[in-house]
């Protein structure tokens, strides 16, 4: 069934069409999630709220643009305002990451060091501006297209291209430097 055929029917009152829209669509807003929250407990909790959201707006999506794209805008925009809402609790979630992670493949202080660098990265990450970071995140970890994206940040192919220039190079200062 089409997307298009899941809204109306969802629309019409049929749950399990929400529950097949969710499925197709639930790994994708928790990996977008997850690029921004960094934390599985945090991108469940975000990915929950978004589809909260996206049943309460279906009626609200007007089909001027692909439902993927809507439903990657109100993504982007949830994971935004939780990292705004949740700044104060980010510093701890990330020490706890480091000390409860564990792999025994891996030397002590290998698993230490690996830690240090995904730390590293989401710092990174974090600290780009927000339309790069949004650019990045669903270019990296959704591996969308630049047209996509475009149409997800209401930008042109030229604009993101540029973002994700700009992003890769912010990137590179900020990891090359000890």
């Amino acid at each position: 069934m089409s997307d298009e055929q899941l809204i109306k029917e969802i629309i019409s009152g049929n749950q399990a069409a929400f529950m097949a829209l969710m499925e197709k669509y639930q790994l994708q807003v928790f990996h977008t999630v997850m690029g921004f929250v960094h934390t599985k407990e945090d991108a469940e909790e975000v990915t929950q709220d978004i589809f909260v959201r996206v049943y309460q707006s279906l009626s609200s999506f007007h089909h001027d643009a692909e439902f993927s794209t809507w439903l990657y805008r109100i993504t982007v925009n949830m994971s935004l305002n939780f990292l705004r809402s949740n700044r104060k609790n980010r510093l701890l979630q990330s020490l706890e990451a480091i000390f409860s992670h564990r792999s025994e493949e891996k030397t002590p202080l290998e698993e230490m060091e690996q830690v240090e660098r995904d730390k590293r990265i989401r710092e990174a990450i974090d600290t780009l501006p927000e339309k790069q970071r949004m650019a990045f995140i669903l270019s990296r970890y959704e591996e969308l297209s630049q047209k996509k994206i475009a149409a997800v940040m209401n930008r042109s192919e030229g604009a993101v291209e540029q973002l994700l220039q700009r992003a890769k190079e912010n990137l590179q200062k900020k990891l090359s430097t000890p």
